[in-house]
Formats: C-alpha cells, structure tokens, sequence
C-alpha cells in the first residue's frame, strides 16, 4: 500500500497533505497557477520544495486541486507535470479548486460552495458534481467579496484620501509606501492580484472603525447580489464559505444570510480538512 497526495493551491501557497498508514503529514510549497507559470517552471516548484520533502515515500495516488484548472489547459498541464514527477502513481487528479471547496465543503450533499480567498468564486454541488457556476471574471473584472477585491478597496481609500486621520496614520504606519509604488505594483509588477489581497489584512486588523466594516460589508454584500442571488438553489441549500477572507469576515457572512434569509452552512479556513475527510 502506498500514500496517498492531496493538494490544494491558491496563487500563493500550496498544501500539500500525505495520507500514510492513518498518519497525516503536511508540506507547505509556493503556490502553482499554470496562469504565471510554465511547465518547467511548475515541475522546478515540486522538485526543489516538495519531492525533498517525501524523500522515501511512495505515492499511489494523487489528488491535485488548484487555481486556473477549470481551464482544459491547463489543467492537462499540470496533470502531465504531476505524472512526470509522481510517475508510479496508478491514479493521478487535476480538479480546480472550486472542486476542491465543494467536496471539502458539502462532502457528498447537495449545497452552495464558495470561496473567499484572495480570488473568489462559487458554484451549485449537487453531491457529485457542478452543476451551476457563476463566472469568475479574475480580479480585475469581478471576484466580489475576495482578498484582492477588499484591499482593492483599502488601496481606492487611501489614494482617494477618502479615510479619515486615523485611518490614513494607521495606514502609513503600517505600508509606508507612496502612491507610485502601489500604481507600480498594480501596473507593471506580476501577480498585482496578490499585492492587492495583501491590504486586505488593514481590514481584518482595524476592525470596528465604521469604514472598515463599510468596506467589509459593501465588498461582501456585493458577491451575495452578483453571485448567491443568482442561484435559485440558495433559498433551499446551506451556504458554505473556505478562505482566508471568509474565515476572517465570518461574522458578516453571518450577518448578511441572516439579512438575505439564507441557511448558513460550514465556514473553514482552507479546505484540506474537508478533502482529508472526502479521500480518507
């Protein structure tokens, strides 16, 4: 019997969880999205971080969720890479990682699966597979109520000197960083979406002051009218959230379920839990 590899990557990071012999062990990568990077470059990530790693162990099966796999493209990419690197695996698995949060999420039930993180998305899960998904328009067109959204908010705020004194001195204090720097990184540096969701982190600590839970509030009221109010299976299944922002913010999500008159369902800050209990 060999191990079993689960994977779950954002732009940032990935986590990568082995199931041994009943026994869970955890590696931490950088993050792998076949939108920034090439196939080289992807199997260069494995090889340096991860494959060091798990030195000895033999790995059966491969269950690999990430960002930009609902692409076709993609997701034959990084599905070719993982069987070059892992190629004793009699079983391996790209799924995207909208998948990954319904399974985490809903397990094998029926219900609304959202993600929260730096990007943000959702979908109808009827228990084994999507069946609706709202379009995910990437960071500069939509992703309402993510990371990258909300500290596009911050950012807005600040440059428009829209805080007030103490917002702004907290905000110096903390960044210090000119206007031509953000533009600069926004504009012409890689993964902008990144550096935006990085501001997202002000909200979390400044919370209680009016604007912040503003911006909080308007940022996550926006993914509810734009994407939970378009699927007729919300006002009949539990909503479930995974991310970072969804996790921090959980209290709003509450808030506006409540608000909305929709069934709250499970909140988890990254979905490898829910995953270790699905492919357990």
């Amino acid at each position: 019997m060999g191990a079993k590899l689960i994977a779950d990557s954002g732009a940032t990071k990935a986590e990568w969880c082995i199931l041994n012999k009943g026994k869970v062990k955890t590696i931490f990568t950088q993050g792998i999205s076949p939108y920034f990077l090439t196939k080289e470059q992807i199997r260069q990530v494995l090889e340096k971080e991860l494959l060091p790693k798990i030195k000895n162990l033999s790995i059966t099966e491969v269950f690999y969720y990430g960002t930009g796999l609902a692409n076709p493209a993609n997701a034959k990419m990084v599905r070719t890479v993982l069987k070059q690197v892992f190629n004793k695996a009699k079983k391996i698995e790209a799924d995207h990682d909208l998948m990954a949060a319904a399974r985490a999420l809903c397990g094998k039930q029926k219900g609304i699966a959202c993600i929260l993180g730096t990007g943000s998305n959702s979908c109808y899960y009827n228990g084994k597979k999507i069946i609706k998904n709202s379009p995910g328009l990437g960071f500069i067109l939509g992703d309402e109520g993510s990371g990258a959204y909300l500290g596009k908010k911050v950012i807005q705020h600040y440059l428009y000197h829209t805080f007030d004194e103490e917002l702004k001195a907290r905000f110096e204090n903390k960044y210090s960083v000119t206007n031509i720097e953000i533009l600069e990184a926004v504009y012409k540096k890689p993964m902008p979406n990144r550096y935006l969701a990085s501001y997202s982190l002000f909200l979390a600590e400044n919370r209680g002051h009016y604007m912040i839970e503003n911006i909080i509030e308007d940022g996550l009221n926006d993914f509810f009218f734009n994407h939970l109010y378009k699927y007729r299976e919300s006002w009949t299944n539990p909503i479930n959230f995974v991310g970072g922002v969804a996790w921090g913010f959980r209290d709003i999500l509450k808030e506006l379920c409540k608000t909305y008159e929709l069934e709250l369902g499970v909140v988890l800050k990254n979905p490898m839990e829910g995953l270790i209990r699905f492919h357990k």
